[in-house]
């Protein structure tokens, strides 16, 4: 089951109070950016967050699922009903993240 546009319209309008947060449709599913950094995913209608020791802090109740098959544990983010709390989470994993590696340009032969 993939993510439906509805769910990542209201993830993007919990999230609307962070400048620069964007999703973009990968998939099937959505990643989700601030700034530039993928901080987390949207998969099956749930919002998973990039773990970091930043959010760890942040968060009471951790839980840590798969937003795919195989795929490196992340923040299961259930309330997703608390706009200042996403607010806070989305900077601080932001902060927390290296920027992503420059693409190479593949030679043509």
């Amino acid at each position: 089951m993939s993510t439906s546009k509805s769910f990542a319209d209201y993830i993007m309008d919990q999230c609307s109070d962070v400048p620069g947060v964007t999703v973009k449709k990968m998939f099937g599913e959505y990643g989700l950016f601030l700034s530039g950094k993928m901080v987390g995913i949207l998969a099956d209608d749930n919002l998973f967050i990039k773990p970091t020791d930043a959010g760890r802090e942040l968060l009471d109740d951790v839980i840590f699922a798969e937003p795919y098959p195989n795929a490196k544990p992340y923040f299961l983010i259930e309330n997703t009903e608390n706009r200042m709390l996403l607010a806070e989470l989305l900077i601080r994993t932001e902060k927390a993240l290296p920027m992503p590696k420059p693409k190479t340009k593949k030679k043509v032969s």
